[in-house]
Parts: C-alpha cells; structure tokens; sequence
C-alpha cells in the first residue's frame, strides 16, 4: 500500500506512554514489581493475587511512585481490609520504588476468567 499526499500519516507511537525512566530500568521495575505481587496469596486460594488476576493495573510514574488497582476475588473477602497493606509492604520493598499506592476497585467485578493458567492448575480448574 502506498500513501499519496493527500492521505494523512498515521504516528505509530500515539497512545504510547513515554517515561523519564530508562527503558532497561523500568522493564527491571517491572518484572521486579510482579515478582512481588507473586509473593501475595488470598489466603483461602493456593494462587498468588497476580495469577488470580486481581491485579488490574500497575502505574510507575516517573519519580518511581507506583500506583496499582486491584480487586477481590469477592466485596465480602474476609482480609478485604488487610490485602491492600500486603500489596504495599510487598511492591514497597522492591528496589528503586519510592512509595506505592493500592486502589480498590470492583468494577469491573473478578470472575474466574480473569485467572491465568497457573492459577487455574493451582485451584484444580484445569
């Protein structure tokens, strides 16, 4: 396909976040950051809350602050109270993070689907 100059070029790279933080340092923080989460278990499911899928989304801002958004597997989650301090103390010990900030959301509400393959082995699903 060819473009002619009346046809407007579209700039691949729109939508994507640029960081202040070097590529190799914030792919390091990354994988840093979910190998911490992996650490975090519900206590009444043998799967950590990354392969559960209650992670929902994970923000590295620029000064190192990372914020994330998770959920529970139910509103009624007995350490509903409890898992957002676990989160923090677990992504606040790794190195190079400044603080960590844990939102609770229930929208859209967990399902089972959401679970990755290791967790549905890990439950017995698969």
């Amino acid at each position: 396909m060819s473009l002619d100059a009346t046809e407007e070029k579209v700039d691949v790279r729109e939508g994507i976040v640029h960081s202040e933080i070097p590529a190799e340092e914030l792919a390091r923080l990354s994988d840093d950051i979910i190998a911490a989460l992996k650490t975090v278990y519900d206590p009444e499911i043998p799967a950590d809350i990354f392969e559960l899928g209650l992670i929902y989304k994970i923000d590295i801002e620029d000064d190192r602050m990372v914020k994330i958004d998770m959920t529970l597997t139910a509103p009624g989650c007995p350490v509903a109270g409890e898992m957002p301090g676990w989160v923090e103390n677990a992504v606040g010990a790794v190195g190079g993070v400044s603080g960590v900030e844990v939102a609770m959301t229930f929208d859209p509400p967990w399902t089972p689907d959401r679970m990755s393959e290791e967790a549905q082995v890990a439950v017995g699903w698969y």
